[in-house]
């Protein structure tokens, strides 16, 4: 446990848009689009195991956003709750912004005073969002929980990949995606309460205009993640055994699974060591019955106010050292580091247009850097940065 001494005292991107083929297995994410501003697509391909991936640079058409006065009932188009596979769109935008309003309230509650701004937009083909923010707070640094609802076309390159290289004689025109998220990052003040992470996502794609027939894609993404200065060993065991009981009521298999994920994605390969002390997080799910996984990104959703809310209410008025906040604002260095460079929603968000501000709610209001700044070996700074170098088994 740290030590205490008197003082005084962040996708929005729905993304990553991942297309997958039936044939893939859920141990490699088999086919990334990465949007790129470039006006010639580039199909590459390479094998590992006898395992085929494919990685599409391309562009992605998505409209400009216009601002709203008022949020609407919904952000769906007009007949995508006529049943069939469209009907896990409204169920999915309807757990979104349930999960929004709750985890809003439960903050503004342990902040005590501070409130959330919010930004209603959309767009004319249809979508749209909620962006909320709380700044400067009492508890809150900063803290967003955005929803969005996206429409979209895909270049004919993702569309063959996504068919796992079948058919390429064929020449499909654009082909319409849907996405809709929740994603959310909070930033406390204090260096003793930890920062947390979530993301929760469903991607459809329609078959293009000029290929009737053409399979439906669909699946599910997300994870939530904890990210402390500070390591108190019965916060994170809390933390990962909500984790892990919400996992085990679909499949035994999912924790241990989805938590190696989380280790290996929050990698800072620059620095050799991960953003946090993770959690859970996964993409690409669409090996399992549809109607299990809504109710899964649903029961993970609704975990993370009882995963994380206990341990802020235990921390958020720990007395703290000035030493004890600079080492807090290096670690959200660190955060700022793996956002812009590595985060895969971040960067394509950037890359295409998205609304800027919702993009880069993630990061802290506050950050530093030192040049050469190693913890003292055996203290309490350099336990965290040793546990975020090698992943431990909190559970």
């Amino acid at each position: 446990m740290p030590c205490i001494s008197s003082v005084t005292a962040p996708s929005y991107a729905v993304i990553p848009f991942t297309f997958t083929s039936s044939k893939s297995t859920p141990n490699f994410p088999p086919t990334k689009l990465f949007a790129k501003l470039n006006p010639k697509p580039l199909l590459q391909s390479n094998s590992s195991n006898s395992h085929r991936r494919f990685l599409v640079k391309a562009t992605v058409s998505i409209e400009k956003e216009t601002p709203e006065a008022e949020r609407p009932d919904t952000f769906l188009r007009g007949g995508d709750g006529d049943g069939g596979v469209s009907s896990v769109r409204v169920r999915f935008e309807k757990m979104i912004r349930e999960a929004q309003d709750s985890v809003c309230n439960a903050i503004e509650a342990a902040d005590g005073g501070g409130k959330f701004r919010e930004d209603v937009w959309s767009r004319p083909g249809g979508g749209g969002g909620i962006s909320r923010v709380l700044q400067d707070g009492e508890v809150w640094e900063k803290a967003g929980v955005n929803v969005s609802v996206v429409y979209g076309q895909m270049p004919p390159d993702a569309y063959r990949a996504a068919k796992g290289g079948a058919d390429n004689d064929q020449k499909p025109g654009p082909i319409p995606f849907f996405a809709a998220g929740i994603s959310s990052v909070l930033h406390p003040k204090n260096p003793f309460a930890p920062t947390l992470h979530f993301n929760y996502r469903y991607f459809e794609t329609d078959a293009p205009k000029d290929a009737p027939g053409a399979p439906r894609q669909w699946w599910f993404g997300g994870g939530t993640d904890l990210t402390p200065a500070y390591i108190f060993e019965e916060d994170v065991k809390h933390f990962h055994s909500i984790q892990k009981q919400t996992c085990d009521k679909f499949d035994p298999t999912f924790y241990p699974r989805f938590k190696k994920w989380c280790d290996d994605y929050f990698y800072i390969k620059h620095r050799d060591e991960r953003r946090g002390l993770g959690g859970i997080f996964f993409d690409d799910l669409n090996d399992y019955d549809q109607e299990m996984l809504l109710s899964f990104a649903t029961e993970c959703a609704n975990s993370v106010i009882p995963a994380y809310i206990p341990i802020i209410e235990k921390r958020k008025d720990l007395p703290f050292t000035e030493h004890q906040k600079a080492w807090q604002q290096l670690r959200r260095g660190r955060y700022v580091e793996f956002n812009l460079v590595y985060d895969r929603g971040t960067t394509f968000g950037l890359k295409t247009g998205g609304r800027i501000e919702s993009i880069l709610v993630s990061l802290p209001l506050t950050s530093r850097w030192e040049y050469d700044h190693k913890p003292e070996v055996g203290s309490e700074e350099w336990k965290l940065l040793d546990a975020c170098i090698n992943p431990k088994e909190w559970i």
